[in-house]
């Protein structure tokens, strides 16, 4: 008989605004490849395509769908203190902590009516939805950390109601699932999670989604062809993803070789201030603002770059480091992540240390030997990092909230 999960998420691609969403789909194939059923429930009717898995709808009231440019995001809960959110036509106003405990509310209901042995709720948008089917099913619940309140709001004014909810889905878990040790250190000391309770889970990537081949970005060609590098951000323009490092370094950079331009892929509650910042700095003219990509694009974006930086504050994983190694793009990586635990074909630095994330761009960028031990060692090694065996790690929590009955 297969394991049978009851799963609460937030998003799935193509209707995400991050890597919670695109985590969830990679698990959740993965795992039902080896044999685990899986319910998903997500709050809102959406047309989305993930025919590994059974998808149940929480049908609630229409509220603006998660987006990168929206209030009702699980990343953006420093702005949220509890101020109204916009929602859909024909729909009264509501704040995000309600809609959540809506959720739970619908999730103790379905809860009463599925068949399943084990619950799994990703971050703090589905941890009431997970206590709730726990109270009624008295099932083992596992909760699931992609990030906490102190890496969304970079350490300062965290957001006391969303840091509750967290405390109050992890204390009523069985098991706690970590994206990584940076993130476990972090439950331990401030959530008091006991370490007993919690197991590391890197992400992963199925490398073969960007390692195929394909053509650069039209747009940038003429760039390259006239001998300039480009050197990408790719993720959320947000606090606490270091694009104000970014900048500094490009600055930096510049000073000593003025033949790089710097692509900021992406959209976020910073991307005004970023771009008044560039132009602050003197350096607008070599930075080029590509938007929110995804799909081909975002491939033909990791493809057209010859280096990807990741200066994140405060970075539970970050995906957007496996996707550009595996597109065959050298990464510099923030010390203060969790992808730097499992990768160690990248160049590493400080968020802060700007000067040495400018020396390792101009190092890259100026000896083409160093540039090709990193893209090929880097390749091979992110095919280790898959979505097979974080499903496989995710099991043996599984089996060991059962006592090992399944």
């Amino acid at each position: 008989m297969p394991l049978k999960v009851l799963m609460f998420g937030w998003e799935l691609p193509p209707f995400n605004s991050g890597g919670l969403g695109v985590a969830c789909y990679g698990l959740t194939k993965a795992l039902s490849q080896q044999d685990v059923d899986i319910t998903f429930v997500l709050p809102q009717k959406q047309n989305v395509e993930a025919d590994f898995m059974r998808l149940v709808f929480a049908d609630l009231p229409k509220f603006a769908w998660p987006s990168v440019s929206s209030a009702f995001s699980p990343y953006s809960t420093q702005y949220l203190t509890p101020r109204q959110i916009k929602l859909a036509p024909g729909t009264s106003p509501s704040d995000l902590v309600d809609a959540v405990q809506r959720y739970a509310a619908a999730a103790a209901d379905l809860a009463k009516k599925l068949d399943y042995d084990v619950i799994h709720a990703h971050d703090w948008l589905c941890f009431p939805a997970g206590v709730a089917a726990a109270a009624v099913s008295h099932k083992p619940l596992v909760t699931h950390v992609h990030a906490t309140e102190f890496d969304r709001s970079g350490g300062a004014s965290v957001n006391s109601l969303v840091y509750g909810l967290e405390r109050q889905g992890l204390s009523s878990s069985t098991a706690v699932i970590a994206v990584s040790n940076f993130t476990k250190n972090l439950l331990t000391k401030f959530y008091s999670t006991p370490g007993s309770k919690i197991s590391v889970v890197h992400n992963g990537i199925n490398a073969n989604d960007f390692t195929s081949p394909g053509t650069i970005d039209d747009s940038l060609r003429p760039l390259k062809e006239a001998g300039f590098k480009v050197v990408s951000y790719i993720g959320r323009i947000t606090l606490q993803k270091g694009p104000d490092y970014f900048l500094k370094t490009a600055k930096l950079v510049l000073r000593y070789n003025p033949k790089v331009v710097f692509m900021i892929v992406g959209s976020g509650d910073m991307e005004k201030q970023v771009i008044e910042e560039a132009v602050h700095l003197g350096i607008s003219d070599h930075i080029l603002f590509a938007g929110f990509l995804r799909g081909e694009q975002l491939r033909q974006a990791y493809r057209s770059s010859d280096l990807f930086i990741m200066p994140s504050v405060s970075e539970p994983f970050g995906i957007t480091a496996l996707e550009s190694v595996a597109a065959g793009t050298p990464a510099i990586i923030s010390k203060q992540s969790g992808v730097s635990e499992a990768l160690t074909h990248v160049l590493k630095a400080d968020f802060w240390d700007v000067e040495e994330m400018a020396n390792q761009v101009l190092s890259v960028v100026s000896h083409p030997s160093l540039h090709k031990l990193l893209r090929q060692n880097g390749s091979a090694e992110v095919k280790k990092v898959s979505w097979q065996s974080a499903a496989a790690k995710t099991i043996g929590v599984y089996q060991k909230v059962l006592g090992g009955s399944k």
